[in-house]
C-alpha cells in the first residue's frame, strides 16, 4: 500500500474539506492584533457607578476609619452592595461621592 504524497494517511478529513492548504491569511495572526491595545485603560469610562471600593478605601475617601463607615455611615444610608448575607461590602466611587455631596447639602445631618 502506498501512502499519499501529501502526508495524510489516505482517509478523508472529518471536516469534509479534504487536505487543501489553508489560504495565507488563515495561517497565522498578525502580532499587532494580539492582546489589548490599552491594558491599563478603563474599558467603561462612562460607567454610572464608578470603580468598586472596599470599606477601607471608602474610609480613606471620607477621611475616617472603616469602623466609622460600618457603624455610623452605613446606618445613615451610605450606598453599598453586599455580596451575600455574610459577604463583604462593595461600594462604588460615584455613588459614595454623590452620597457625601447630598449629606453636605443637608448640613451633615
Amino acid at each position: 500500500m502506498t501512502m499519499p504524497s501529501d502526508g495524510s494517511n489516505g482517509e478523508a478529513r472529518m471536516s469534509g474539506f479534504g487536505n487543501a492548504e489553508k489560504p495565507l491569511e488563515f495561517q497565522g495572526f498578525p502580532s499587532e492584533s494580539l492582546g489589548q491595545s490599552y491594558p491599563y485603560r478603563d474599558p467603561h469610562p462612562d460607567d454610572a457607578l464608578g470603580e468598586p471600593l472596599s470599606i477601607r478605601e471608602v474610609a480613606e475617601v471620607i477621611g475616617c476609619s472603616d469602623w466609622t463607615v460600618r457603624h455610623r455611615y452605613l446606618p445613615q444610608g451610605l450606598p453599598h452592595f453586599r455580596s451575600g448575607p455574610a459577604g463583604k461590602f462593595v461600594f462604588y466611587r460615584k455613588q459614595v461621592v454623590a452620597w457625601i455631596l447630598q449629606q453636605q447639602r443637608k448640613g451633615g445631618k
